[in-house]
C-alpha cells in the first residue's frame, strides 16, 4: 500500500512538472487554450502511457485514474493563463523539469518491476516514462526531440537514475535508499549537465565526416 501510494505520488508530481513545459512551448508556439491543455497533457502522461502500453497495465493509469487527467490539465491551465510569470521563471521551471525528470524514471522503473520485468527491461521503461513526454510534444510542436539533441545531456542521466531504482530494487535494497539514490544520480546529474552545459559525447572523429 506504501509503495502504491508513493508510486501514484511520484507519478502526479512528475506528471506536473512536466506539463508546465509542454504549456509553456506550445504557448511560445502561439497555440490556443485548448492546444496549450493538450500539449501539456501530452507532455505530462505520454512517457507514463506509453510505459503502461509496454508493459501491459491496461486500463492505463493516464485513462483509469481522473487525477491523472485533471493534473496536467490544471498546469495547461496556469500556464494559459500565467504564462508571463513562468516564462521569466523558466530557469526554475527547468529545475524542476530536472527534479521532474527523477520522479518519472523512478515511478516508470518501480511499474515496471511490479509486472514483473527484468531489471534491465525496467529500467528502460524508466527511461520511456521520463523522455516518452518530453518526445512526443517536440515532435507535435515539430521541433527535434530532446533526447535526440546533443545540446541536451538528458536521456543519459534519465537511464543512470532508471537503472539505479530497477536494479537496487530487484537487490532487495531498501526501496527508500535504491529511490533516493536513483533521484539524486538522475536529477543531480541532469542539474549538473545544466549548469556545467555538459553535451552528450559524439563517435571520435564525426565531426569532420
Amino acid at each position: 500500500m506504501e509503495q502504491t501510494l508513493t508510486l501514484l505520488v511520484l507519478d502526479l508530481v512528475g506528471c506536473f512538472v512536466f506539463a508546465l513545459s509542454g504549456g509553456l512551448m506550445a504557448v511560445r508556439k502561439e497555440l490556443d487554450i485548448f492546444g496549450v491543455i493538450v500539449l501539456a497533457c501530452v507532455t505530462g502522461l505520454g512517457g507514463g502511457f506509453l510505459r503502461d502500453m509496454a508493459i501491459g497495465a491496461t486500463p492505463v493509469a493516464a485513462l483509469s485514474d481522473w487525477r491523472y487527467l485533471v493534473v496536467p490539465m490544471t498546469a495547461g491551465l496556469l500556464t494559459f493563463f500565467f504564462h508571463p510569470a513562468l516564462g521569466r521563471l523558466e530557469p526554475l521551471v527547468n529545475v524542476f523539469d530536472a527534479l521532474g525528470l527523477g520522479l518519472f524514471v523512478i515511478a516508470g522503473a518501480v511499474k515496471a518491476l511490479d509486472f514483473g520485468l527484468s531489471p534491465l527491461a525496467a529500467a528502460v521503461m524508466g527511461l520511456a516514462t521520463g523522455v516518452g513526454g518530453g518526445a512526443l510534444r517536440d515532435v507535435l510542436a515539430g521541433r527535434v526531440p530532446i533526447i535526440l539533441r546533443r545540446s541536451v545531456f538528458y536521456a543519459i542521466p534519465a537511464f543512470a537514475g532508471a537503472s539505479v531504482a530497477a536494479f537496487g530494487l530487484y537487490a532487495a535494497l531498501p526501496a527508500s535508499l535504491a529511490m533516493a539514490a536513483a533521484f539524486i544520480v538522475c536529477s543531480g546529474w541532469r542539474l549538473l549537465a545544466m549548469w556545467r552545459h555538459w553535451e552528450a559525447p559524439l563517435p571520435r572523429g564525426s565531426a569532420s565526416v
